[in-house]
């Protein structure tokens, strides 16, 4: 039977991912939660047990039977003095784990760096991790800089950063270097950490193959997503007043972003090989950890337009036309509209949208259909197409029918998604939002009484 495990912060960034590979690799997991009704059970393999790592008196239940218990909170989002409130809950959490006898507690805290003032965030961090070992519990304590992931704050702020300001007056903390990590090689650490032989305890500071700095990451995904951006440096802007720029551009991580901004003055490379040399874990390079980020995040940054109906007609008839759709069937609905739009992308050397398509009754990944590209193809159920057109962003159209009373009746899905690009996508997006209403629903429209037309012929 596998270990006991208790996870806190489930339901924060780290670890919920945790848990969900927990979850795929068949292991018994407990996890301890303030409010239990923010981790339905959906898995027997997981419980739930409602306690608080402020309250020591709640913990001895979540710690019964445990052999591994990892500790993945922070009061950060809390009020000011959160360090205070960190290190109480690290000696409650400490206690609780020796009178249990548990064999290992396994930490993610923050790479301090080099010698130096700390800020508040990384002193608090690094207080932590010694808490905890004070238990005498063994401690794993695995120390990151920068995660690169969707949802994670410092990948958000970047994000934020470089997609609403094409021009950045810069603080000198820019060329600050750090060494940033894929939150998938994160959690391969936290995992391995599980099956480390006996007697295995330290700090072990982790971080991808590659050393640069705040303005080099901004640059980057600049770079992947088409942005040209302008980084400024200025001497004014000081940590503290960083912290309020920041608040005003990322308002909702204001608090915690205040934080993570004064410890940008630290530089936190990875000084000791021992995380390489004692896990089996190969980091991946920061662009491809980059990459798979922004495509991770594509759905939160997306706008969408979904529209449905339903068709009293089965599958097949539903989507006759849609599979037909451009060329000479036109788009259902204000084709003199779709012209004009043809007409204005050739002016900005676009590609229009007179290309017609290959065959006028069937489709095929890759067929160029007007200003489209079939993206994605499933006979009688799914058609996708990505816009080839000028945009300041990316854009898809997509159809879906599925089945309704046993296949009599149809049910019809359109959905237009645009991923903006910087400022301009979003000021696109917005500025032609009063006209979806008129052409997306006119096309849906059109769409379903051609199919219940030729439904009846």
């Amino acid at each position: 039977m596998k270990a006991q495990v208790l996870l806190t912060g489930a339901t924060g960034y780290v670890g919920g991912r945790l848990l969900r590979q927990f979850e795929e690799d068949g292991r018994s997991v407990r996890c301890l939660a303030r409010d239990t009704t923010r981790l339905p059970a959906t898995d027997p393999a997981i419980e739930v047990v409602q306690g608080d790592v402020l309250d020591e008196s709640s913990l001895d239940r979540a710690f019964i039977g445990v052999e591994t218990a990892y500790y993945l909170v922070h009061s950060m989002a809390g009020k000011a003095d959160f360090a205070d409130a960190d290190r109480r809950a690290a000696d409650n959490f400490g206690r609780a784990a020796a009178r249990a006898g548990v064999q290992r507690i396994v930490y993610l805290g923050g790479l301090t760096g080099g010698p130096g003032t700390l800020s508040a965030h990384l002193q608090s961090r690094a207080d932590t991790g010694d808490v905890l070992r004070q238990s005498g519990v063994p401690v794993i304590e695995f120390r990151a800089s920068v995660v690169v992931g969707a949802g994670s704050l410092s990948f958000e702020m970047i994000q934020a950063l470089v997609e609403r300001l094409p021009v950045m007056l810069c603080p000198r903390w820019v060329d600050t270097l750090t060494q940033p990590i894929a939150i998938d090689d994160v959690l391969a650490y936290l995992r391995a950490a599980l099956d480390a032989p006996d007697g295995t305890a330290g700090i072990f500071e982790i971080g991808g193959p590659d050393v640069v700095s705040y303005g080099d990451m901004m640059r980057e995904y600049g770079r992947q997503r088409g942005l040209r951006r302008w980084l400024i440096k200025v001497p004014v802007l000081t940590p503290h007043l960083s912290g309020l720029w920041l608040a005003l551009v990322t308002p909702a991580q204001a608090r915690v972003g205040r934080a993570l901004v004064g410890g940008l003055k630290n530089a936190t490379v990875v000084r000791s090989t021992t995380a390489r040399d004692r896990f089996s874990v190969t980091p991946m390079p920061f662009r491809v950890a980059l990459t798979r980020a922004i495509a991770d995040g594509r759905s939160a940054r997306q706008k969408d337009d979904t529209r449905t109906t339903e068709v009293a007609v089965p599958p097949q008839r539903a989507f006759a036309p849609i599979r037909r759709i451009g060329g000479t069937s036109g788009w259902y609905f204000a084709n003199a509209l779709w012209r004009l739009r043809g007409w204005a992308d050739r002016c900005v050397g676009g590609v229009g949208m007179g290309h017609g398509r290959p065959h006028p009754d069937t489709c095929a990944v890759g067929d160029t259909i007007d200003g489209w590209t079939v993206e994605a193809y499933e006979p009688d159920r799914l058609l996708r197409l990505a816009a080839n057109m000028k945009l300041p962003g990316r854009g898809w159209l997509e159809f879906e029918v599925t089945p309704l009373d046993e296949g009599r009746r149809s049910l019809i899905r359109q959905s237009a998604t645009f991923d903006p690009r910087g400022v301009l996508g979003r000021v696109y997006w917005y500025g032609i939002a009063p006209f979806h209403n008129v052409i997306f629903g006119g096309m849906l429209a059109g769409i379903t009484s051609r199919a219940a037309r030729e439904g009846t012929s």
